[in-house]
């Protein structure tokens, strides 16, 4: 029965982003493993890139997760005494590089609200800031129960423009914190910023004819770096062509060999490749360089 039916109730539940996905292909799937053939098939028709496969993917893990899954545990949070004063949190928060900070009162399980670092600013450069005082600045708390489905959390982020949530247990004690980020990293991978760890080079000569290679290195450097030309249509990270020749998720300690180059899978995840080495025939001429 259509939406358009008498009977649709004329203000229906949003469909979720599973049913959404289903209704794309046609025939219909009858369920997410059917969902999931069909979109290796299309990969291998290449109607779709190894990286959007990925992201489908990371779309219907999320759907199905719930808050516990994906939260940072209490033992990991980074957060601010309410009886500090400016100057004894201010180290924490440069320290950590994270934008937004629970405010605890006693302990962990008592939070007060949540700083934003940016509601600092004024205090450092504006005269007429008067006289800082923490419980003036701090957000409301939002609190979420552990067995919260993630799909819904991320719409109440975006609806309600938060980005941070904490995350209570059964007996209303504090047991971790999620964001936004968090999410969205279930579906596209990791997101690095410019608080992250120094990132390293995207290509690095060990010695030799043998390279490290962070796997999300855009296809089209790799091409030139190498001097080669594997098919930019296809993929946009060098990832998506290993992913595309093995047709599944390698594994730490894999490897496949593509023309020139031996490809071996340094570091991965479940959902995500991270670092290859790469060994380069000797017979093929490297450029070694990118263009500015």
């Amino acid at each position: 029965m259509s939406d358009d039916s008498p009977h649709s109730n004329n203000g229906s539940k949003q469909k979720s982003l599973l049913k959404n996905i289903i209704q794309w292909f046609s025939p219909e799937p009858k369920n997410k493993d059917e969902l999931v053939n069909v979109l290796a098939d299309a990969q291998n028709r290449e109607l779709i890139n190894p990286e959007t496969k990925l992201m489908i993917e990371g779309v219907l893990e999320v759907s199905e997760m719930k808050v516990r899954d994906i939260m940072i545990p209490r033992s990991q949070m980074v957060t601010i005494d309410r009886n500090h004063n400016l100057n004894e949190f201010l180290p924490i928060i440069l320290e950590s590089g994270h934008s937004r900070f629970p405010v605890v009162n006693e302990d962990i399980d008592h939070v007060d609200g949540i700083l934003l670092a940016k509601d600092l600013l004024a205090f450092g450069f504006s005269s007429e800031a008067g006289e800082f005082s923490l419980k003036d600045i701090i957000r409301p708390a939002i609190i979420v129960p552990e067995s919260k489905k993630v799909e819904p959390l991320l719409k109440e982020f975006r609806s309600n423009r938060y980005h941070m949530a904490l995350v209570a247990d059964e007996y209303g004690g504090i047991s971790g914190v999620i964001t936004i980020e968090d999410i969205l990293e279930q579906i596209v991978g990791e997101i690095e910023d410019e608080t992250d760890d120094e990132i390293e080079e995207d290509i690095k000569l060990l010695a030799g004819n043998v390279y490290n290679v962070r796997a999300l290195t855009d296809l089209e450097d790799f091409n030139e770096y190498f001097n080669c030309q594997f098919n930019e249509k296809s993929a946009d990270t060098i990832a998506g062509i290993i992913i595309g020749q093995l047709n599944h998720m390698p594994k730490k300690g894999e490897q496949v060999s593509l023309g020139h180059f031996e490809f071996k899978v340094l570091a991965a995840d479940s959902r995500r490749l991270q670092m290859l080495q790469v060994t380069v025939d000797k017979k093929h001429n490297v450029r070694g360089k990118l263009s500015d």
